[in-house]
């Protein structure tokens, strides 16, 4: 039994760890351009909670507010109460990193504005991947642990529907930033040489 339960364990293997590999990747690769362009003050010297409401108020959207939230990068757009939640480092920092946060996160706002339908698909999808995100980890490790081989299979299933989601999203995500990046620069709220920064930023969020 043990015998069939690592060769069907290995089998899974090939799907589930570049699954793992990529949301490594994209965690990795979102704190490092954070932390490098945190370093970055704005010119405008506007926080980011600032940003968002100057592209806010540039795109005629009157309707969607701003408030924190804790914990770090868990900057979002909630469609159904239409609030921007911006993480603290975001909501008062004045970097090129808060700036490109908010600003991606406004994009969200911008996409809900114009009915753009690739993000009204993936916010009916959200509370199914996030069940799967949470539930994956608790099946393989139980699985694992407990030689339950059919609970290790699910819950490498689980996670691999989570990352086929993400990368589906990853449209919806990168419009978000190229809205944003289009309003920061035609209504000179970055300039074109803080947009090279901007751009990192904005394609490290959509990640």
């Amino acid at each position: 039994t043990t015998e069939i339960y690592t060769l069907s364990l290995h089998d899974a293997l090939p799907i589930f760890l570049p699954g793992v590999a990529l949301a490594l990747f994209a965690s990795m690769k979102v704190k490092s351009t954070f932390a490098r362009a945190s370093q970055i003050p704005s010119r405008t010297g506007y926080t980011g909670a600032g940003i968002a409401q100057a592209i806010l108020d540039a795109e005629g959207i009157h309707d969607v507010g701003i408030e924190p939230t804790e914990g770090h990068l868990s900057d979002h757009y909630d469609p159904k109460a239409k609030v921007l939640r911006l993480s603290p480092d975001v909501y008062s920092g004045r970097s090129l990193a808060a700036a490109g946060v908010a600003a991606h996160e406004v994009g969200h706002a911008i996409q809900h504005a114009r009915g753009y339908a690739p993000l009204a698909l993936r916010n009916s999808i959200v509370p199914m991947a996030s069940i799967g995100s949470s539930l994956s980890w608790i099946f393989i490790m139980i699985g694992i642990a407990a030689m339950l081989q059919p609970l290790a299979i699910v819950g490498c299933a689980l996670f691999t529907m989570v990352v086929i989601f993400q990368v589906v999203n990853l449209p919806v995500e990168f419009n978000a930033s190229r809205r944003a990046r289009q309003v920061l620069l035609s209504n000179g709220l970055v300039t074109t040489v803080e947009d090279r920064e901007i751009g990192k930023v904005l394609n490290a969020a959509a990640m």
